[in-house]
């Protein structure tokens, strides 16, 4: 068993974190342009309202609410809301942590391995938040974007890269280690003081844990010895 978990996949680098950026861009346009032309669509007719008919009820499926996973098994938004962004900000600040962490992690871990814990880490922290929003009254409220795998690929570098110094706004040159896990003490304080309640907190948290279990399970390897440089 213990063999089949770690068994290594074979190396490619085929560029998938342009792919997931793609992706997220792309479904981010198409919601934006529904928006913005929403009455010039429904002005062509009965064609018009097929056509955004069919693309609002895929859009209405893809953010993962916590009671309509529960109640109607819409087990599927564990993957679809990561594609899915609340505004402008929100996509840019997640496609340039994927685009400028991603792309080093990728072609440390190979293509085949970073989709999966990309995907892993981002649908269990879709899995923690779902029971944790739902059990604490906040069940009916959307989750939507790719935070949570965010954090999860932003701790993946600095435990490949833990010398890499990362200048902070362009100007504070922090070393990796020292920047993951400065960001996950901020969110623990700002998910136990309630602060920028509008953010997922805890699937950001979520990412970063459920990434640290990936490593020790998949590689067998300990995250705090490489980011406290022991290793």
């Amino acid at each position: 068993m213990n063999n089949l978990i770690r068994r290594p996949f074979r190396y490619t680098n085929v560029g998938m974190v342009y792919w997931l950026i793609g992706i997220n861009v792309l479904i981010f346009a198409v919601t934006w342009l529904l928006g913005r032309n929403l009455y010039t669509i429904l002005a062509w007719g009965k064609t018009g309202e097929q056509l955004l008919h069919f693309w609002i009820n895929i859009l209405d499926r893809m953010p993962m609410v916590p009671a309509q996973v529960i109640h109607k098994g819409w087990i599927w938004t564990f993957i679809s809301y990561m594609f899915m962004h609340a505004n402008f900000r929100h996509i840019l600040f997640n496609m340039l942590g994927l685009f400028i962490f991603g792309i080093h992690v990728e072609r440390q871990m190979g293509s085949r391995e970073f989709l999966l814990y990309y995907l892993l880490t981002g649908a269990l922290a879709g899995v923690f938040s779902c029971f944790a929003y739902y059990f604490t009254g906040a069940a009916g409220i959307p989750l939507v974007g790719a935070s949570g795998a965010i954090f999860a690929v932003e701790l993946a570098y600095a435990i490949l890269f833990p010398d890499s110094i990362i200048y902070l706004w362009g100007i504070l040159p922090l070393r990796a280690p020292v920047m993951v896990l400065g960001f996950t003490a901020l969110e623990l304080i700002f998910s136990l003081t309630g602060t920028n309640s509008n953010v997922a907190h805890l699937t950001h948290l979520a990412g970063f844990a459920f990434g640290w279990l990936y490593f020790m399970t998949r590689f067998g390897m300990s995250p705090w010895r490489r980011l406290t440089g022991r290793y």
